[in-house]
């Protein structure tokens, strides 16, 4: 065979290894298997201009095959090499030989793979785990790897016509600081530059033994804003080599800006435990523990970090510890008001993470009778596990946690969840008692709404009703709306709308956005010929639902009756 003129290297050379036969095509043969006798391309298509190996007739010397030359060339239109005739006559022993240690091999099992080819496994495989794509087939020293496109991966010039990924469009800017400041300000050693060309990957395996590159390959991809790309990266380098701070703070700045605040948090003190001195790391945990409701920690290592941490970030680490401290006082007195408003100040000062500080907001707002705010505020903030919540927080605060949780899912009318949740929060808190009282009442506001509805859709409307009745405890709770509704439900089944009324009014002063309620109340109105209390629910539903035609419909009939009366 002609020498090429100059030898590939890095993520090239694995692309013109060629694969080899195995006893299925989903299947790798074993790493230092016998030699084949002739190159399998079925996996990737019939080799353009190749010649069908011949067998002379009636002898088992098998013919040199021509070369087949690899895929990328071809497509690059690259012309093949010519294969270099043998003169040396193969003998029909060693041929059989061949032959026949091919067909064992074949008719092995695969193994696992071990050494160099075990690493270039796991690595391509944790690239396509966050990367979440199959278009790769494994590498290894047997068999080629192909990357989204076939194509020469030593292209001219260095670049790869076909290495960068196609991410469907022109580069990401890079991720926008924070607006509390923190956990997002730096990334230590990453330094902002033009990131070279080509595959993050290839290139990684090119540089499989070197963490530097990878940690470089991993800043690129940080500053792309794929930071699920960037853990992957910073992981690789960390395995290589753990004793560099440098890899677990950025790995922990990746983790912060996909959400996953409590892992930075463990990456930055490993970090910190390695190198005490590293300011950037103390600079970052500060913010992290501040958007996480912890002042105290926040204000003890950003004081450790001078050059990172002002004094201005230490004062709003202050600012929020006292406005947290002057939320649980409000709650103690039932004032409401200042505990929501202290709340939404403590977010906007950076704790905009902090389960606690959500927890108070929402719970704020259940009492405020804002049952739909409370909701989006709890869906809008992080949702942590509960052992990683309870070791990081403690169990008692993180069962408060839950508590609330609980109560805003009984207002939305979630109430096995609720039941799930405040029965989790009495497991974290036994000695809880408002933790205790929610999960009673959670239970009996879902036994309830369950056997009455059963009564109601057997059209037992009476024993529905005094199933509805047996969930209502204190009026103001959350729960008592969705049961004072459907009792209605019943009262209208049976014709008193009188009553109807009076259990719509009731749940919508414990839920004033409650659509259902107000349609029914409006509904029994019409009947009972109030004209006036009808027209004012359904302009207020006209408002909540524009485009719904009975509505509509409802809303024209009650303003021609009430202009017939008037006349």
């Amino acid at each position: 065979m002609t020498e090429s003129p100059r030898a590939p290297s890095g993520c090239a050379m694995f692309g013109m290894f060629r694969r080899r036969r195995s006893a299925s095509m989903s299947s790798l043969s074993r790493i230092n298997g016998p030699p084949q006798v002739a190159a399998d391309v079925g996996a990737l298509g019939a080799p353009v201009n190749s010649a069908k190996a011949g067998v002379h007739d009636g002898s088992s010397i098998a013919r040199p095959m021509p070369m087949v030359m690899p895929l990328q060339a071809q497509m690059n239109g690259a012309a093949p090499h010519a294969p270099r005739p043998s003169s040396d006559k193969i003998k029909p022993a060693r041929a059989t030989n061949a032959v026949a240690k091919t067909a064992a091999a074949a008719a092995s099992p695969a193994v696992e793979y071990t050494g160099m080819a075990a690493e270039l496994d796991k690595m391509i495989h944790d690239h396509q785990r966050v990367k979440g794509t199959t278009q790769m087939m494994r590498a290894t020293s047997g068999n080629m790897m192909m990357h989204r496109n076939l194509g020469n991966l030593n292209a001219a010039g260095g670049a790869s016509a076909h290495g960068s990924l196609d991410r469907g469009g022109s580069p990401k800017p890079a991720a926008a600081a924070a607006s509390n400041g923190y956990a997002f300000s730096g990334l230590g050693n990453i330094v902002v530059g033009k990131p070279q060309g080509g595959d993050p990957l290839c290139r990684a395996l090119s540089h499989r033994t070197d963490p530097e590159k990878l940690k470089e390959l991993g800043n690129e991809e940080f500053r792309e804003g794929h930071y699920a790309e960037a853990v992957a990266l910073y992981d690789q380098a960390i395995i290589m080599d753990p004793t560099r701070p440098a890899y677990w703070g950025n790995k922990a700045a990746a983790l912060a800006a996909l959400g996953r605040l409590i892992e930075a948090v463990a990456d930055c003190r490993e970090a910190v435990r390695i190198d005490p001195s590293y300011a950037r790391a103390h600079h970052r945990l500060g913010g992290l523990y501040l958007r996480l409701g912890e002042p105290d920690k926040a204000m003890n290592y950003m004081k450790q970090s001078s050059k990172d941490s002002t004094s201005a970030d230490v004062s709003r680490a202050q600012t929020v510890k006292s406005r947290i401290a002057k939320c649980n006082d409000a709650r103690k007195l039932k004032d409401w008001i200042t505990v929501l408003r202290e709340s939404q100040a403590a977010v906007a000062d950076g704790a905009d993470s902090a389960p606690q500080v959500m927890a108070l907001q929402a719970e704020a707002m259940l009492k405020l009778q804002r049952h739909d705010e409370a909701d989006a505020t709890l869906r809008g903030a992080p949702r942590f596990g509960v052992d990683e919540s309870a070791k990081f927080f403690g169990t008692t605060a993180h069962a408060y946690v839950l508590m609330v949780r609980a109560q805003v899912d009984m207002a939305a009318e979630r109430l096995e969840e609720a039941v799930a949740t405040a029965q989790t929060a009495c497991q974290l808190d036994p000695a809880s008692r408002e933790a205790a009282a929610v999960h009673r009442h959670a239970k009996a506001v879902a036994s309830a709404r369950l056997r009455g509805n059963d009564h109601f859709r057997a059209s037992r409307f009476a024993e529905a009703c005094a199933a509805y009745g047996e969930g209502l405890g204190g009026g103001g709770e959350a729960g008592s709306a969705v049961l004072l509704c459907n009792r209605a439900a019943c009262h209208a089944k049976l014709g008193r709308h009188e009553k109807a009324v009076e259990d719509c009014t009731g749940a919508l002063a414990v839920r004033p956005g409650y659509i259902k309620a107000r349609l029914r109340r409006a509904d029994c109105n019409v009947k009972l010929e109030r004209w006036e209390a009808s027209l004012r629910d359904y302009q207020v539903l006209i408002q909540e639902l524009p485009e719904n035609d009975d509505v509509k419909k409802a809303l024209a009939e009650v303003e021609a009756k009430l202009k017939s009366q008037r006349n």
